[in-house]
């Protein structure tokens, strides 16, 4: 039976392995030696198959929300390309989704992928392009209203070229805000992925006259040779729309 994931940090509990070493196969290129390496000896890989998570970015979303404290009980939350799900399995418990933290708010969680992803206790999962006219409505129907958070570790696919993908996860990541100045209610936040490289200062610029706070981070369970890292911005400013004034 695998092992359910509880939400938990349990950083520091493991012991140590020994490092295991790959030999490049015939027909197999050296990068994907390297990168078949990496995982293997990658401790939050480990972890997240140890705690039955499905991916090390589950560790991610653990670690900012251990610092920020945006995934309470009663949250209602939006996971935007949310495949394969890690980020949903951290959240289900922390927001109580499942209702089994006796005396708490029960929280909410919508997943949102262009792909479709294996359900997950507590969270509904939905196949959409976010990017969708009129994707802000179909979110708040599905989640009854308006967010609490909406987040998103959302990645476009490599190109090899450091700067094309640095604009490609820029524009992802800004289309994720517009969608969260939509459906997030008073004082939310907005939690996702960029890439350092020059580009982010407009949509950093946005975020700092939407939100009471802006943070950049680099979470520990980041691999120190990645360029990204992690917008969190909190105390999201609602405009009212001209039929709720």
């Amino acid at each position: 039976m695998a092992k359910k994931p509880t939400g938990k940090n349990t950083s520091g509990r493991g012991q140590r392995d020994l490092t295991v070493k790959v030999k490049t196969a015939r027909g197999r290129r050296l990068s994907s030696t390297r990168w078949l390496q990496r995982q293997l000896n990658d401790p939050y890989v480990k972890r997240a198959q140890a705690e039955g998570y499905r991916g090390r970015a589950a560790f991610k979303i653990m670690e900012l929300d251990d610092k920020f404290r945006f995934l309470v009980p009663g949250a209602r939350v939006v996971d935007l390309g949310c495949a394969p799900g890690g980020w949903i399995q951290v959240a289900v418990p922390r927001i109580n989704a499942l209702g089994e933290k006796q005396g708490k708010a029960v929280g909410r969680i919508i997943g949102v992928d262009l792909q479709e992803v294996e359900p997950i206790p507590g969270a509904e999962i939905h196949q959409l392009d976010f990017m969708e006219d009129d994707a802000d409505e179909i979110v708040k129907g599905w989640l009854g209203g308006r967010a609490d958070v909406v987040m998103s570790d959302m990645a476009a696919s490599s190109s090899g070229h450091k700067q094309t993908d640095h604009l490609r996860i820029i524009a992802l990541c800004e289309a994720a805000a517009q969608l969260a100045f939509d459906v997030l209610d008073e004082g939310g936040a907005f939690v996702a992925k960029v890439l350092a490289g020059g580009a982010e200062g407009e949509l950093q610029k946005v975020l700092k006259q939407k939100f009471a706070k802006v943070a950049n981070v680099k979470p520990p369970s980041s691999r120190s040779d990645s360029s990204e890292k992690f917008v969190v911005a909190t105390g999201f400013r609602r405009v009212q729309d001209a039929d709720e004034a």
